[in-house]
């Protein structure tokens, strides 16, 4: 009899780590070029500080001059080392491509800014275009399993010694450089930068998100009625879908249930849910956003 050798958690993270890696750099860079092209052309010329590194840069060269894809660097490189002694080689791993790619894409579009002008006085525009752009990028290096590193590692560490989450860390850091941006730039119009600023951020996470997730082309359903038979058969008779039954069982009660798991395309999910309350008003059902659905046969 032959047994099937059960991989580890390290040789299921090495086989993730080297699937289609040619095509996770490709994807990176040019994740990085997007990301760089809303900092150079939106971002940097009108003192948009965003948080991160990148946000950091802008405040550097508006005090010191000094060039932003050499700061964004010199500060990467800075973060990996203490990455290194502080989250371990494995974590450090995922950051070390993007953080030198990403100074390096940015100075190559450096020059861009002086081809492609925005020449509007509206900032929260630029800023809406810019984050969008950036968004985009943000979400493509995410998906390739990558990120640009910088503040990512700082985020990382508070998130490990601070016990609260990734996204609060993110708030913490991201949120101190954008408020503290107002105390350096022109007084004339830096809350207004600030303000703009916290627009910035809410649209490169949501834009980040679609990217990475997609946008819901389905629903998936979970009801729990007494009429499972009527539901059962009106979902594969009328809306000619697959059901699951799974069995629940309640948790205060304890008592045993039957759980109709279905797929259903979004543009059906008005027919599904007023077809499932026709057949019982009392029914209780859970609607989600299915995002990808693979498997089965």
């Amino acid at each position: 009899m032959f047994f099937k050798h059960k991989k580890s958690d390290s040789e299921i993270m090495n086989l993730i780590n080297h699937k289609n890696l040619l095509t996770r750099y490709v994807t990176l860079f040019i994740g990085c070029t997007l990301y760089a092209l809303a900092f150079n052309i939106f971002f940097l010329p009108r003192d948009i500080v965003y948080g991160g590194v990148s946000g950091l840069s802008i405040i550097v060269n508006k005090i010191c001059s000094i060039d932003p894809s050499l700061f964004i660097l010199i500060a990467n490189v800075t973060l990996l080392v203490i990455s290194y002694f502080v989250l371990g080689l494995e974590k450090t791993k995922g950051s070390l491509a993007g953080s030198i790619i990403f100074p390096l894409c940015v100075k190559l579009t450096s020059g861009l800014n002086s081809y492609i002008v925005v020449d509007t006085d509206n900032l929260l525009l630029i800023a809406i275009f810019g984050a969008i752009v950036a968004g985009l990028g943000s979400g493509v290096n995410f998906k390739s399993g990558f990120t640009m590193g910088g503040t990512d590692i700082i985020n990382q560490i508070v998130s490990k010694y601070g016990k609260v989450s990734i996204g609060k860390a993110m708030m913490l850091s991201d949120g101190l450089i954008v408020v503290g941006s107002g105390f350096f730039l022109s007084k004339g119009y830096a809350y207004e930068n600030v303000m703009v600023a916290i627009v910035v951020l809410y649209i490169i996470s949501l834009i980040a998100d679609k990217v990475i997730l997609g946008i819901s082309q389905s629903k998936a359903f979970y009801i729990i009625t007494e009429h499972e038979t009527d539901v059962k058969r009106f979902i594969l008779n009328h809306l000619s879908h697959g059901v699951t039954v799974l069995d629940g069982r309640g948790g205060y009660t304890g008592n045993h249930q039957k759980v109709i798991m279905c797929i259903i395309p979004t543009k059906e999910y008005f027919l599904a849910k007023e077809g499932i309350q026709s057949i019982d008003p009392n029914a209780f059902f859970l609607v989600t956003d299915a995002y990808e659905i693979g498997g089965g046969k």
